[in-house]
Order: C-alpha cells, then structure tokens, then sequence
C-alpha cells in the first residue's frame, strides 16, 4: 500500500494556535502575583493604619509626660521602657502562637478549633499577666540595681502601678486581634484602633486634670480597653451572623493535648519576639555607655522613632505573610502557599529599599524636630544613612519571620535571632563601638552585620522547605485535629492527599 506524504501548507493556509503550554510563562507570573498582591493588600493596609496609630497614640502620650515636665517625661518613659521589655513583649510573643493555629485552621474551615483557641490564648494570657504584674510592682527594687537614679526610678513605680489594669486588658485585645487577622479581618481593627487615638487626646485631657501624672497612665490603659471592647463586640456579631460558625461551637472542647500543643508554640513565639526586642533595649544600654552618653542616646533616640514609624509597616507585611502562609496551607494549596510566600518577600525587598530612600531623605529634617543641639542633629544625619541600610535587611527579615510562624515552626525564627543579633550584632556592634572606638556608628554597623546575617539564615530554611509536606502537616494540625508539634511525625492527611502541583 503506497504511502503519501502529507501535503505542505501553503503560506495562506491558516496556521494552528500555539499550544497553552507555550503561552509565555512570564504572562502566567504576573498575573499570579497581581492577584497575591491584591489579596494580601486587603489585610495589609488596614494592618499599617492600625500598627501607624498606635504609633500616633505614644507620640501623643509622650507629648502630654513631657507638659508635666522634665522627671515626669522620664520616669515615664522608663516605666513604659520596662513594660515593653518584660510584659508587653511577652504578651505578644504568646500571642503569636495564634497566627499559625488560627491561619491553618481558617485555611481548613475548622471552626472549632479557631474558637478553643481563642479561648485558650485568652486564658493563657490573663494567667501570664500574675507573674509580670508582680515584676512591674517591684520595679522599685529592680531599676536601682543597674544604676537608675532614685527619683526617675520612684516616677516609673508610680506610672506602672497605674497603667497595671492595661496588662488584663492586651490579656483580651492580643488575642482578638490574633483572632480577626488570621482570617484576614482587618478593616475592623483598623476602625476601632483609629477611633481610639480619636479619644486618646480628650482622655489625656480630663484625666491629668482629674489625677495629674498618674491620669497619663490610666488613658493608656483606657483607651486600650476602648479597642477591646469594640472587637469583642464585633467578633460577636460575627459569630451569631456565621451561625454555621458559631454552631460548630469548640469554645470549651479542649484538653491537655491542645494545651500542649499551644504551649508548643507559644515558647519559640515568644523567645523570638522578646529576643527582638530585648536586642534593641541592649543597644541602648550600650550606647549609655559611650564616652558621649547623653548626645549618643539622644541620636539613638530619634533615630528609633524613625524606624518605629518603619516597623508599624514591617509589622504589617509580616502578619500578612503568615496570614496568607497559614490559610493556604490549612486549605491544602502548598502551591499557593509557595506563591504567597514568594510573593510577600519580594514585597518587603522592594518596601524595604523604599524605606530607606524615605530615611535617607528625611535625615535633614528629621532631627530637628526633636532637637536644636548641633551635635544631635549632625549624628541623627550620619546614623540614619546606617540605619537605613539596616531597614533595607529588616523588611524581609521580619516577613521572613511570619512566614516561617505560617508553616508553624517558629524556632527557625529563633534560631535566626539568637545566631544574628546576640552571637554576631552585639559582640561585633560592642567591638567596633568600644574598642575600635567607632562609638555609635560602630554599634549600627553590628547591628548592620546581624540582621544581615539573620536574613540569610531565614532565607535558606524558607527556601528548603517543602511546601507539598507541610500542606499535609497543616491538615494533620488543623483537620484531623492532631497535635501542632507533629513535625516528626509522618504526615497522615485523614483521607485528604496532599495537593500534588508542587511535586515537580
């Protein structure tokens, strides 16, 4: 039987379409991260308008300690100083154990589990408020023992006593925020929060004339209850209008397990934040040190406000991140998960670079709002082109950290932190500070070093983890109800397979 070849098309012939599999893959990318981008836009932004009034609410606080004069601006910022450093830090470091069971558990629509722990993040956090409660009423005691002068220290007593109700109050605002944020509810906290500083000014108002210094503290704690009370009311109404949410009930379906497992998460959750933010309060101890204490505090001073004002966005992008992480692993989607991830550090690179082109520019002007002295303003302009370059590894540093609290394995965010700031920043930052006599400039370059160093860390674990194993661990963790620390175990979906697009 004699074979033909088949005819040739002529040039006019009209040709076939391309495959799909030929469509550009670069088309493909920019629409999957146009559409992340959006997604974690909608938490974000509310994120950074709630992260700059709480920003917006210390300024103002600051502002009414310094009308009542000099002692009393000082005590106080020692007193809120030691609040930061041993209950505030604390309290949102146990609350961010949330971020991934919350996260995992919306992701899989397991109801049950996101009410039992808000519950228990609850309790948790009103039984760690004894212990800190009773460290806050020594503070007389403690602060003269690293060589704080006796009136600043007795102002500081008297300010913390007052501002005491305020730790029972985070006990129930940290969580409820937790709560909202992991399943990307944020323009409600957004609201109450600005409502809040709305208020803040006439509370400060009424209250220093009704109790003078002691009033300062108690609008503090007073307009925190104000949030509190708006989201608790709100999460209600959420839950009674979801009845299928609130029906599934959970509240009190807990045991020593899910204990445990909480527990489990909380330690490394909260080491990595105080580690965090106890290395900064280091770096102003050392710098009191310096042969030009007072100038070289005040330059660190002004320069943090500045990166306080940075951080509300670092905050903001870095829950977003877990937020994201965590419900799209709870919901078995390891490749949307990876996007997310991916997605969220190029992100912070690009926030970060822009916020240092912000510091850099604003160097100028910057110090002179809080200073005449020349010597300040001239460190402020020299420390700020350092500090700049420090926020250029901090932004993705700390998304970096959210993401790996989305996969619940937030030791890796520890591990970074003590490796980078307390193995390399601090000895290197007092070694160039002190012994090459760089003063402060030589603490920031080892600051510098550190959160270099710890942003590579965390960018290697990101980039070994295995996006398909974890997606089957967040469906152990949040579905079949198992423990969270479940990390050695064999995965075992429940009869749910793991999600095979990112085998490849």
């Amino acid at each position: 039987m004699p074979t033909t070849s088949p005819p040739k098309p002529k040039p006019g012939d009209h040709q076939p379409p391309p495959p799909p599999a030929a469509v550009s893959w670069s088309k493909y990318l920019v629409i999957d991260a146009t559409s992340e981008l959006r997604q974690q836009r909608g938490i974000a932004v509310p994120l950074m308008a709630m992260n700059l009034t709480w920003f917006i609410k210390q300024a103002i606080t600051t502002a009414f300690l310094g009308r009542l004069g000099e002692l009393q601006l000082a005590g106080g910022a020692l007193g809120f100083t030691f609040a930061n450093v041993t209950g505030y830090s604390i309290l949102t470091g146990l609350c961010g154990a949330m971020e991934p069971i919350c996260g995992q558990a919306y992701g899989a629509k397991n109801y049950r589990l996101l009410h039992r722990t808000l519950l228990m993040a609850t309790l948790l956090l009103l039984l760690a408020t004894l212990p800190i409660s009773i460290l806050w009423l020594n503070i007389g005691k403690i602060l003269p023992l690293f060589g704080q002068q006796r009136d600043m220290v007795a102002m500081a007593e008297k300010y913390l006593l007052y501002l005491l109700p305020d730790l029972m109050v985070n006990a129930f605002l940290c969580p409820l925020k937790a709560y909202l944020s992991a399943q990307g509810i944020t323009i409600p906290i957004m609201l109450s929060s600005t409502l809040a500083v709305a208020f803040h000014v006439p509370i400060n108002i009424l209250l220093i004339q009704a109790k003078g210094f002691e009033g300062v503290a108690i609008a503090v704690w007073v307009s925190d209850l104000l949030v509190m009370l708006l989201l608790a009311i709100y999460v209600l109404h959420l839950e009674l209008r979801g009845r299928e949410k609130w029906q599934e009930s959970g509240w009190w379906d807990h045991g020593i397990k899910e204990w445990r497992a909480l527990l489990g998460l909380c330690g490394p959750c909260c080491l990595t934040t105080c580690l965090e933010w106890w290395c900064y309060e280091i770096l102003v101890l050392l710098t009191g040190r310096l042969p030009n204490a007072k100038e070289a505090v005040g330059v660190l001073v002004i320069v943090l406000n500045f990166d306080y004002l940075l951080f509300s966005v670092m905050l903001s992008l870095s829950v977003c991140a877990s937020t994201r992480v965590s419900n799209e692993l709870g919901a078995n989607q390891p490749k949307a998960a990876y996007k997310s991830a991916y997605v969220s550090l190029v992100t912070a690179a690009f926030s970060g670079c822009v916020g240092a082109a912000v510091m850099v520019s604003a160097r100028s002007w910057w110090g002179p709002l809080f200073s005449h002295s020349e010597g300040v303003i001239k460190g402020v302009k020299k420390m700020m082109v350092i500090m700049a370059m420090i926020e250029v590894a901090n932004f993705p540093l700390t998304v970096s950290g959210g993401i790996v609290r989305g996969t619940a394995r937030p030791w890796l965010g520890t591990y970074a932190s003590l490796g980078g700031f307390y193995l390399l920043a601090l000895p290197l930052g007092g070694v160039l500070g002190f012994k090459a006599k760089l003063g402060l400039g030589g603490l920031f370059l080892g600051f510098l070093a550190g959160a270099s160093t710890c942003l590579v860390l965390l960018l290697v674990f990101i980039a070994r983890i295995d996006w398909v194993a974890e997606a089957g661990k967040a469906q152990v963790r949040a579905s079949a109800g198992e423990e969270f620390l479940s990390d050695e175990s064999e995965v075992k979906t429940s009869g749910k397979s793991p999600c095979p697009e990112l085998t490849a």
